[in-house]
């Protein structure tokens, strides 16, 4: 059964939402369609923090969510999402799942199964916008006003259909202040090679959102301590394992990221990449000895980025922008690159 929480008791102001999103319920509800917003929005609307993304669930199929917004596209293969476009922001919309075939199956449901499918219970809320009414069905408001992290999932198969998911638990307990028990914990200690068998293309997506979230030391210091860390980055790892002073340097250079994330929110991806590879650029050699020697400047470049795409490794970012970083790196480290007449793409 849910606890309903209405607007004097969970503080939410409809006005602290996208108008985008609202507009997308009320035609859903207008079409005679249940809809919520769902999910990290309401988390973070509970807490106070602005939503990057607002995601709606209904019982709306998506091709009768496709028929209702000329603006949308249905994207994925096994389950079928709906992406409604406003200009430049997107909105996912998706149908209520079933848990019959536990949580990562992929037929349509009900609400009640559809909570049951959640990771975590401070993810497990859904907002009425209308009736400004939370909908709560794990004790999930209970668990954001403790600052606790408790899984929806069973523990025992929660990472196991899907290994991501303690990458999200350390995402939410560092920038949520959200505590794990010492179960879950230690159960993603148990569970943390199980990273093997995700793909570099969503490892990559996982950590740029790290990267870009204003909380990497936090995050970091987290997979250090659950032992995520070494299958996230095992070269930045096995380096900072080895060496105590590299290791102050390069979580040192993980804050200074986060205070750039805060001062400059457009930063390019290539100047927040510096602050992963520098002090590992800087150790390859002795730069000041390099450049006096007959080696070119470009050849100094060519290999440092051989060394640093395999450092990186299984992260995959877009080319130019670690080629950006590589540059930038050498450039604090005296070694100039002498740039194209033609067009490069690091511009």
């Amino acid at each position: 059964k849910a606890v309903v929480y209405t607007k004097s008791e969970h503080f939410i102001k409809n006005e602290n939402i996208d108008k985008d999103a609202l507009q997308i319920v009320n035609r859903l509800r207008d079409a005679g369609y249940t809809a919520y917003i769902v999910g990290g929005a309401v988390r973070d609307l509970i807490i106070g923090k602005n939503p990057k993304d607002f995601d709606i669930v209904t019982d709306a199929t998506p091709s009768r969510i496709k028929r209702i917004f000329r603006n949308s596209r249905i994207i994925g293969r096994r389950f079928r999402l709906v992406h409604v476009v406003f200009g430049p922001k997107i909105f996912e919309v998706s149908t209520f799942r079933s848990n019959a075939e536990g949580s990562v199956g992929n037929d349509f449901g009900t609400i009640e199964q559809d909570v049951l499918r959640r990771d975590f219970t401070i993810n497990a809320l859904y907002y009425d916008p209308i009736q400004e009414q939370i909908i709560d069905y794990v004790g999930g408001m209970r668990d954001i006003k403790k600052h606790v992290l408790k899984p929806v999932i069973p523990i025992d198969t929660i990472f196991v259909e899907d290994p991501v998911r303690m990458l999200r638990a350390i995402k939410y307990s560092a920038t949520t202040h959200a505590k794990m028990s010492f179960s879950l914990r230690h159960k993603i200690r148990q569970s943390a090679s199980l990273l093997l068998q995700i793909s570099p293309s969503r490892l990559t997506e996982e950590l740029l959102k790290i990267i870009n979230s204003g909380h990497a030391y936090d995050i970091v210091m987290e997979a250090l301590d659950t032992d995520l860390f070494m299958y996230l980055q095992p070269s930045a790892a096995s380096m900072i394992f080895d060496n105590k002073e590299i290791q102050e340097k390069y979580l040192t250079n993980l804050k200074n990221l986060d205070e750039l994330n805060k001062t400059e929110k457009d930063a390019r991806l290539g100047k927040k990449l510096f602050f992963l590879i520098f002090d590992f650029i800087s150790c390859l050699t002795d730069w000041k000895k390099e450049t006096e020697q007959k080696y070119s400047s470009n050849e100094l470049y060519v290999k440092t980025w051989t060394e640093c795409r395999n450092f990186i490794l299984p992260m995959n970012p877009q080319r130019r922008e670690l080629e950006y970083a590589i540059k930038l790196s050498l450039k604090r480290l005296g070694v100039q690159i002498k740039t194209s007449s033609k067009k490069t793409n690091t511009k």
